[in-house]
């Protein structure tokens, strides 16, 4: 379905441009349609928030989850319209290349024009909280392999986000590249919607929703090591899935099994005012496939947001100081946290790359913190842990107040001292945080 979609707007634009221009204005609708993809890309997460954020109180709360998809195709579609409505008046006088420039010429642009366009579409409605064969199947949960996504006619998504990655960490960069806060955007769409049910939502309404303490980021102790080898062995032997202790079910993650890895732990702390009764908007509730580590190659330098990077998902979370808990999905409610605890921290995972190091978490779709200085550390530097064990029996009912839980200690510190949160720069990402 895709593919023909993709033929479609090819041979449209196409057409387009053989009967309705000239080589000059096609060529020129080539620069408006990547100038457009410029701006969609690079304001889209900022005006989505600003309607996401305001979801709570809105009538169009259904609309939450397509907020990104629908700000993505207005920014498009205005910056288009203007662009091309002034190349129109500066074309108004059309010049003649001659028959076989102007025929062959113009068929060109047009079916460039067309793989760029049907690239942009495709990729506003992979942020779309479609089923998980919509627009296509990137990966088949039942074999996950990260290492061989499937793509559409000419890998066009692939073509557009590329061109995007590259200009922004490129001539075209500004404070933030795109490449950095967005490695494998494609496979990150996908991801974020695999496995999520009715009651998993692909936005949170509250940005950032989560934070990293200090410390934050340490090497995983050698019983953990231990089991993280079982788990990426088991991924190999079964297909990307790991056999979950909650019901006998597997889970499928999103997990490279290579050898060269390190078993490291990530504290995030997932904030109170996340936890909304809305399960679209709410952040307290997420898959293992909604949550990554962007990591970065060590010595970056001190700018995690320049550059590029790599994702890496979490193979579990911490059940005790020595056990892994692999979940289908965690869920946190209002009942998990402290009166006074602002955030109910969770010890994550990570098995990351030999060379890199963890540089920013991203939950779900639209919300990014930086990890602060001094929050990676040694082993012996490794304070106490933050074991989270879900009781299923609970009834996890955002509407009573909260009891008092055993958080670690860690979590006593106030807020600004846990290091949560972005920079100016990332704030631009994110939009305001209305919850601070």
């Amino acid at each position: 379905m895709a593919s023909l979609a993709v033929v479609l707007i090819i041979l449209g634009c196409a057409a387009i441009a053989f009967f309705k221009g000239t080589v000059v204005r096609a060529f020129a609708t080539i620069i408006v349609v990547i100038c457009a993809g410029m701006v969609a890309f690079g304001f889209f997460e900022v005006l989505a928030n600003v309607f996401i954020s305001r979801g709570d109180n809105s009538r169009f709360v259904s609309l939450v989850p397509w907020a990104q998809t629908l700000c993505f195709l207005l920014l498009f579609v205005l910056t288009f319209a203007i662009l091309q409505t002034g190349v129109t008046f500066l074309t108004r006088h059309p010049v003649d290349l001659g028959l076989l420039p102007e025929r062959i010429g113009r068929v060109v642009c047009g079916l460039i024009t067309g793989l760029l366009a049907s690239g942009l579409l495709l990729t506003a409605f992979e942020m779309a909280p479609l089923p998980l064969s919509y627009p296509y199947q990137r990966f088949d949960p039942a074999q996950l392999d990260v290492k061989r996504p499937k793509g559409v006619l000419l890998n066009v998504n692939g073509l557009a986000t590329g061109l995007f990655s590259f200009l922004s960490n490129g001539s075209f960069s500004g404070k933030r590249s795109f490449a950095a806060l967005h490695p494998d955007y494609l496979d990150q769409l996908f991801l974020n919607r695999l496995l999520a049910t009715g009651e998993v939502g692909i936005v949170s309404s509250t940005a950032p929703a989560i934070e990293v303490p200090k410390p934050g980021v340490w090497p995983a102790s050698q019983a953990i090591a231990e089991q993280v080898d079982a788990f990426v062995s088991e991924l190999r032997t079964r297909g990307g899935k790991i056999a979950s202790e909650q019901g006998g079910a597997s889970v499928s993650l999103p997990v490279s099994p290579e050898s060269g890895y390190i078993p490291t732990i990530v504290r995030v702390g997932i904030r109170k005012t996340a936890i909304k009764r809305t399960a679209d908007m709410s952040g307290g509730a997420f898959t293992p496939s909604q949550l990554r580590v962007i990591c970065k190659r060590k010595g970056y330098g001190d700018d995690p947001l320049a550059g590029d990077g790599t994702n890496v998902y979490p193979i579990g979370y911490l059940a005790s100081a020595d056990k892994i808990q692999v979940s289908p999905k965690i869920e946190i409610a209002t009942s998990d946290f402290e009166d006074s605890a602002g955030a109910k921290y969770i010890d994550f995972v990570f098995c990351v790359p030999n060379g890199f190091e963890p540089a920013l978490v991203q939950l779900k779709l639209n919300s990014v913190v930086e990890i602060p200085r001094g929050a990676i550390v040694s082993a012996d530097q490794a304070p106490a842990p933050a074991v989270f064990t879900p009781s299923p029996e609970k009834k996890r009912d955002t509407d009573k107040p909260a009891r008092p839980s055993s958080p670690p200690q860690e979590q006593d510190a106030p807020s600004e001292k846990r290091g949560g949160g972005l920079s100016d720069i990332s704030r631009s990402v994110t939009g305001v945080d209305l919850d601070e």
